[in-house]
């Protein structure tokens, strides 16, 4: 009880006298001092002493009694101070011991009772009260020492219970005035201390006590803790620590002791069981009668009268105290129970609060704690006393905050155990036998199975199934003990820097647990709904919301951490990957020594530190030796193998065997590696230990032989003493009779032996993986005070340089439970705090540069926004559109379901504002982001700006959700009436419902706005602008997800349905290429968003161009554009050219990778050249419109080869009607003069066939046939196809004028420029001399004769093999094909006019070529034929006047001419012709004769000859060359 120190306004005298008239008082109401005998007996004694009178002998019934005598000295010591005091003024000046002993002396004496007792302690309070008894006093020292002899050992008589309780309560208020309130605990000495606080902890420990005075005296224990574990701090620990060690050796004020009793007392005992010194006289008889050795056990013995006054005391009595109550816990000791160790844990842990800080700085105090105070703290952690064990979690708690840094594996054997216990079993079978599981031996102790200790790492247990020495399954603990547990580690790794220790103290260092790691692991899963536990929900709910408060303090200490920059220690972080190795070493080993063998000489951890004093074979054992992780029983048997004998020497020989019992030696060694079964191995340890210890020098061992006896003794004793199937055990006369005269010949002294058989009955030795129950956890203990001394202190530092490699050994788990978190719990603080883990998750993200862990928080976070759909439909329904303050809202059955989800409302504005700013931190994560995007534009919930879709003809267009017309009309019917009422019965009724909106109401509309105030929340349009601003490797990604969704929704959905279609109807018609998938806006929205974020990045083209992503993607759709929507086709077209613009501007800025970008170019060209006619056609207008802005970069286009491709993609949009008209003007430009102008030898043939391709172009428009008329009709020559070829026509022509300078310009020969450039001009001309279009026809034989027999026709006149290929390719196909049918049938009018033309062109040519005069002698009697063949057929084809007359006319010229140049020459009478002449004229009579007889004579007169029948005139068939025609 705690008295508060007031300043007392009395005279000290009056308290004193009066405080002795209130005892004395109390003294005369009990019957021994009822009368004034006693009194008067003591003062007549005292005058007659003064006076030197003699007394007689005092009669012989006093003698007997000497407790009158007793009686009369109380009393008369109270008259006696009275009359001291009463004529002292200042009673301070007068020694303390005899003011206040006759108060001690009543105490002290069995003669009182419980109320004279209770008042002269009374009297004490009042003195501590006024200060009579003070640090001023005189005689202090002596007065204190006697003070605590007398509340110590206070004796009197038992009265009622109550009252005698009073008593003890009276004591406990002394005691605490004299060490807590006064002034004057300063000077007490630890013997001093010792007393008063083992008087206290009894009280507090006596169960037959009252509940109020133990805990009474609980309460003033600890507040006398709290003030004497408080000079801790002001005391010197080195001065502490000697003064400590001087007093063990020699005690200056007698024994420091203390012990504690419970209420082990026998059942007649008195109902009062007083603390120890402080009873009643019958009890102190009884105690002494019974058990005088432990009486006297509990008495401190006094200091002698000559010993000087004791110094204050300090360390020796903190000790005892500690050691006491450290004792106290030990759950094995049956002595104590639960309520006595509940009350020392409370004391304890107010020790450990007040100076836990500087505990460490004492070795002694330190000890303690260490060991053996943890030992029982941890063991009392699995107390199934609720009290016992919330009091031990508290205590340990404590321990840890303030003396961590000495406590590093007890620490990790704590929180190891904590998250064993707190983890979800695993599915294992019941255990039902409790033959393993023995109870514990008093109740509420925990039984003997305890905390397994040592590091076991639980990811090397998934290396390759290596068998790691696993943890043994722990029972998990449940209800108010899991609560308890986790709020207790909760406590401990709250601290900002508690998971920065864990990493940098154990999962850094080889030898300990990945504790941070398991934590973690924990905390997660912990997060989740444990299925197995039997908790109610709150308790659970309790739970989650406990780890998840764990996992977000991490966060965000993390997140406040990273500021600024950071650098990763070396030496650690080499540590940490020498650990993993180490670990996947070990596992490896583990399943097979050799394979584990070489990959730690693979990863250097063996046969690095070689050296002339470092075998290979020492390398390997030191490793062997130092590697906990190995599993010891193969452990024992590889270094045992035959093979291994030197390894095995080594091993051993690391073992420091110098003045080591042999006992110890080998308990030593077979407790790192388990003792192999067979004989031959277990032989060959004990040879090769036998050597080495000998080599050591052992007492009294004279041959190594011995040793080896020896050693065998020592595994045979400790099985025979401890196997619980031995009845009969060895004893010490059985152990001596085996080992006589093996010590060479002579017997080991009795001693020698009896120490070695004490070692081994008290201790068992223990192999490795036997240590089970206490045998087991004493063994672990011993090994973890063994690695404490190795391990180093336990480092705390509060630092970001570990946060890295932590936060990527976590991220995913973490933020895996943040997410269930936050989807799954209701309570907006847990909500809240969820969402910045979210946010801090991001931050650190973007802090380390760790894009996965962004793109985990998004994947987490779109999942919790219900945004995404797994089945997005191609067709989107009609949604109901309203007007809603003056806005047209689309009520769409997403708006309505987000409308009303709040949480995925708060996930999405979450996730859009991490996003928003931080995409460059993005990479798969955009997946998702993209996907949410489509679902909104399926659902008119986008902003309009992205919702648009750019090209080169109109601008800006919105998408549109719905398709118009199929994309490519179906064949007509013939059916006519019949067939068109079939499909109208055919039609079901509910085909209407499809253009039925329905009606939208006012919750919807509601929830609507709820969505659309959302989304605008997310500030959509701002990430979307974002996007152009992302780097390279963002950005690449971003477009990788579009890809890939667009993919998805195209390409494989086109091959998932046609294969459906084959399975269903059994037949391939599905993949020829008719099944076409039908619109899908989703797809177009994707497509255009690739491109429009890849054209306002077109400083990137590049990457993404070089990475296989836009172009495969348009690729895979143009090379099977019929499977697709004309409008997908169309954008997929219009995107392709725009990237292709981009392409073609870089040529400016010369890049390292133009020419493959170049090369692109071309190969989109050609892609857009193999489209489908009908699919071609269709994006016509948009193909001439991106080629024309392609080739305003003239860079561009550098070859023959390009040109073709840029003109075949051209060629395509000739049958355009619009597009024809922008092609045509763009090649116009190239050959009209001025700055347009853009001929090249290069591109000269290709225009060539893009104006061939218009004159077809022409005569395609005939071929369509007018309705009602079987026979087409020429249209008229202004319309636009006709002028085109027409002016085509024209061009093709103007073009010989470039012939001459490309071939100067080129160096080519004449006939090289008429192979490369007049040739095909020719063709051309020729092919479309025979068009369908009278016009055009009619344009092109005009400007081939201009051609042909022009002056600038360039051609080789020697070359005769040019000529004939004038003909035989150009002028006699023309001919041929207009004698055709089927030609004729176009123009059945015009048709005579055309032949008729082309037999003048036919006639002129030949003159132009063959018969001019300067033309060089040849053979041209076939070419001649040829011709003639062809005007015969020509002439008789048509069989008109007009045809006929034409012919004959131009055939005379011909004639005449060929008559004039000495060709063509008739006979005579004097033949002087040659053979060439001869043959000709009679070839070209034969053939005239058939079709116009009489023709050549009439021309050229023949003069009559007589002709002989020796020289007959040859017939045709001979004069001609079989390779001639024969006529039509």
């Amino acid at each position: 009880m705690t008295i508060p120190a007031t300043s007392c306004q009395v005279s000290k005298k009056h308290v004193l006298l009066s405080e002795i008239l209130a005892v004395t008082s109390v003294m005369r109401k009990n019957s021994r001092w009822a009368s004034g005998a006693h009194t008067l007996t003591a003062r007549d004694s005292a005058l007659a002493r003064d006076l030197g009178l003699r007394r007689s002998t005092p009669s012989t019934d006093i003698q007997k009694n000497g407790r009158l005598s007793q009686e009369a000295d109380l009393m008369g010591g109270f008259q006696q101070l009275k009359r001291t005091i009463w004529d002292v003024d200042d009673i301070q000046a007068l020694p303390l011991p005899g003011l206040i002993g006759p108060f001690f002396a009543l105490i002290r004496s069995p003669l009182s009772n419980g109320p004279i007792t209770s008042a002269a302690l009374s009297a004490l309070h009042s003195f501590f009260v006024c200060n009579l008894i003070s640090a001023t006093s005189l005689s202090l020292e002596p007065t204190l020492v006697e003070l605590s002899s007398t509340v110590s050992h206070c004796k009197f008589e038992a009265s009622d219970s109550s009252g005698d309780e009073v008593v003890l309560l009276k004591i406990m208020t002394v005691i605490h005035d004299c060490i807590v309130t006064s002034s004057v605990g300063a000077f007490l000495g630890d013997v001093e201390i010792c007393e008063m606080l083992e008087t206290v902890l009894t009280t507090a420990c006596q169960m037959r006590l009252s509940e109020i005075l133990r805990r009474s005296a609980e309460s003033t224990m600890v507040s006398i803790v709290r003030t004497i574990f408080g000079r801790l701090h002001t005391l010197n620990p080195t001065v502490e620590e000697a003064r400590l060690l001087l007093n063990e050796e020699e005690p200056q004020h007698g024994e420091i002791s203390m012990s504690v009793s419970t209420n082990i007392t026998d059942a007649d005992d008195s109902p009062l069981q007083a603390p120890e010194g402080v009873t009643s006289s019958t009890q102190q008889n009884a105690a002494s009668l019974d058990d005088p050795e432990r009486s006297a056990a509990l008495e401190v013995e006094g200091p002698p009268q000559a010993l000087s006054p004791p110094r204050p005391y300090g360390l020796p009595a903190l000790l005892e105290l500690l050691r006491v109550l450290v004792n106290i816990l030990d759950p094995n000791d049956q002595v104590h129970t639960d309520s006595t160790r509940l009350t020392a844990l409370g004391i304890l842990n107010a020790a450990v609060e007040t100076s836990g800080t500087v505990m460490g700085d004492y070795p002694s105090l330190s000890a303690l704690i260490l060991d053996p105070g943890c030992k029982y703290l941890f063991q009392l952690a699995r107390s199934d006393n609720s009290s016992v064990l919330q009091a031990a979690l508290r205590t340990i708690t404590t321990v840890f905050q303030t003396m961590r840094k000495h406590l590093k594996l007890q620490q990790e054997l704590y929180l190891a155990f904590s998250i064993d216990r707190l983890a979800a079993p695993p599915q294992l079978k019941p255990i039902s036998s409790k033959k393993n599981n023995p109870t514990s031996p008093r109740p509420g102790t925990p039984a003997t199975g305890t905390p397994i200790l040592g590091p076991v790492d639980t990811e090397l247990e998934l290396d390759k199934g290596s068998p790691v020495p696993s943890r043994p399954p722990v029972q998990p603990a449940r209800g108010d003990t899991r609560d308890l547990m986790l709020e207790t580690l909760s406590q401990l790794c709250r601290h900002p820097s508690s998971m920065v220790d864990l990493y940098v103290n154990y999962d850094c260092d080889i030898n300990c647990e990945n504790l941070f790691e398991r934590l973690i692991e924990f905390l997660t899963k912990g997060v989740y709904p444990w299925q197995y536990s039997s908790a109610s929900d709150a308790q659970q709910l309790h739970s989650q919301y406990l780890c998840l408060d764990l996992l977000l303090a991490f966060v965000n200490d993390m997140t406040a951490r990273a500021e600024g920059d950071f650098i990763l220690p070396d030496s650690l972080m080499q540590d940490k990957s020498r650990k993993k190795l180490v670990l996947t070493g070990a596992a490896r080993f583990n399943s097979k020594p050799k394979i584990g063998i070489a990959f730690l000489e693979e990863n250097k951890l063996i046969y690095s530190d070689l050296s002339p004093e470092v075998s290979r074979t020492r390398s390997l054992a030191i490793f062997l030796k130092s590697c906990t992780r190995l599993d010891k029983r193969l452990l024992g048997d590889y270094i045992s193998k035959p093979d291994n004998l030197e390894l095995l020497k080594e091993f051993l020989g690391l073992f420091d065997f110098k003045d080591k019992p042999i006992a110890d030696a080998m308990r030593e060694i077979l407790e790192t590696f388990r003792l192999p079964g067979e004989a031959q191995q277990i032989a060959r340890i004990t040879e090769t230990f036998a050597s080495i210890y000998f080599a050591s020098g052992p007492a009294e061992i004279k041959t190594e032989d011995a040793v080896y006896v020896l050693a065998y003794s020592v595994i045979m004793l400790n099985t025979d003493l401890h196997n619980p199937q031995i009845r009969k055990r060895m004893t010490i006369e059985d152990y001596q009779r085996n080992l006589r005269g093996v010590n060479d010949g002579t017997n080991f002294s009795p001693e020698y032996l009896q120490s070695i058989y004490d070692s081994i009955r008290k201790r068992e030795i223990v192999m490795p993986e036997e240590h089970t129950g206490q045998l087991g956890f004493e063994y672990a203990w011993k090994e973890l005070l063994a690695r404490s001394r190795q391990s180093g202190p336990f480092l705390m530092c509060n630092s970001a340089l570990f946060d890295l490699d932590m936060f990527k050994t976590v991220w995913k788990p973490l933020i895996s439970a943040i997410a269930y978190a936050f989807i799954s719990f209701d309570d907006d603080y847990v909500i809240q705090r969820a969402i910045s883990g979210f946010r801090q998750c991001a931050t650190l993200a973007g802090h380390f540069n760790l894009p996965d862990v962004f793109d985990f928080v998004v994947v987490s976070l779109s999942q919790a926004t219900s945004l995404l759909s797994e089945n997005l439909p191609t067709q989107v329904p009609n949604y109901p559109v309203v007007e809603v303050e003056g806005q047209s809202v689309t009520v769409s059955s997403l708006s309505v379901k987000f409308g009303t989800n709040f949480k995925g409302q708060l996930a999405a504005v979450v996730l859009f504002n991490i996003v928003n700013g931080n995409g460059n931190a993005l990479r798969e994560g955009w997946t998702q982001i993209f996907e949410m995007f489509q679902n909104l534009f399926m659902h008119s919930l986008l902003p309009t700006r992205m919702l648009q879709m750019e090209d080169f003809l109109g601008g800006v267009t919105m998408i549109p959700l719905r398709g118009g017309q199929h994309s490519r009309p179906a064949s007509r019917s013939d059916g006519g009436l019949l067939s068109a009422l079939s499909s109208y019965l055919m039609t079901p009724y509910g085909a209407s419902s499809d253009n039925l909106v329905p009606e939208a109401t006012d919750t919807e509309v509601e929830s609507t706005m709820c969505t659309i105030d959302c989304i605008t929340s997310c500030r959509l349009d701002e990430l979307y602008a974002q996007t152009i601003q992302l780097d390279s490797e963002a950005l690449v990604a971003a477009i990788r997800a579009l890809e890939a969704l667009a993919h998805e929704r195209t390409i494989t959905k086109w091959k998932q349905e046609s294969d459906e279609l084959t399975t269903a109807f059994n037949t391939s018609f599905a993949g020829d290429g008719t099944f076409t998938l039908p619109y899908d806006p989703a797809s177009v929205f994707l497509l255009e968003t690739m491109v429009s974020i890849t054209c306002q990045t077109s400083r990137y083209i590049e990457d993404l161009w070089h990475v296989p992503i836009l172009f495969e993607h348009l690729s895979a759709l143009l090379s099977s554009s019929t499977h697709y929507s004309v409008l997908l086709i169309e954008r997929a077209v219009v995107a392709l050219l725009r990237l292709c613009l981009i392409l073609a501007q870089k040529a400016s800025h010369l890049s390292p990778h133009w020419p493959t970008l170049r090369d692109q170019v071309y190969v989109s060209l050609d892609l857009i050249a193999g489209l489908s006619p009908i699919v071609a056609n269709s994006v016509a207008e948009q193909t001439v419109a991106g080629v024309t802005l392609i080739l305003q970069n003239r860079d561009i286009v550098s070859s023959q080869t390009e040109w073709n491709l840029v003109f075949a993609a051209l060629r395509s949009t000739t049958s355009h009607p619009e597009a024809a008209r922008s092609t045509f003007d763009l090649v116009l430009s190239f050959v009209t003069d001025g700055q347009s102008q853009w001929m090249t030898p290069d591109n000269f043939n290709g225009l060539i066939t893009i104006l061939d391709e218009f004159a077809n172009s022409a005569g395609q428009s005939i071929m369509v046939p007018q309705k009602g008329r079987r026979v087409p009709s020429q249209p008229p020559p202004n319309a636009p196809p006709i002028e085109r070829g027409r002016r085509a026509i024209d061009i093709l022509y103007d073009m010989k004028r470039f012939i001459a300078p490309f071939a100067e310009s080129a160096g080519l020969q004449t006939g090289q420029a008429w192979r490369q450039y007049c040739l095909p001009l020719a063709l051309s001309l020729g092919r479309q001399s025979t068009n369908p279009s009278r016009l055009v026809r009619h344009t092109a034989i005009n400007q081939l004769q201009r051609l042909l027999l022009g002056p600038r026709f360039v051609y080789d006149e020697n070359d005769h093999n040019q000529v004939e290929e004038i003909f035989n390719s150009i002028i006699f196909p023309l001919i041929d094909e207009l004698l055709k049918p089927q030609v004729q049938q176009f123009d059945p009018q015009g048709i005579s006019e055309t032949r008729l033309r082309a037999s003048a062109l036919l006639c002129k040519a030949f003159m132009h070529f063959e018969v001019r005069e300067n033309r060089t002698k040849s053979d041209i009697r076939i070419l001649w034929i040829k011709i003639l063949d062809l005007l015969d057929r020509l002439i008789n084809a048509g069989k008109t006047e007009q045809l006929y007359e034409a012919v004959s006319e131009s055939l005379k010229n011909v004639v005449l001419v060929m008559n004039a140049a000495n060709i063509l020459v008739p006979p005579s009478q004097e033949d002087q012709r040659d053979e060439h002449q001869r043959t000709l004229w009679t070839a070209t009579q034969a053939r005239l004769e058939r079709f116009l007889p009489g023709f050549l004579t009439e021309v050229i007169p023949t003069p009559q000859l007589q002709l002989q029948h020796s020289t007959p005139i040859p017939d045709s068939t001979s004069a001609v060359p079989a390779t001639a025609p024969s006529t039509a």
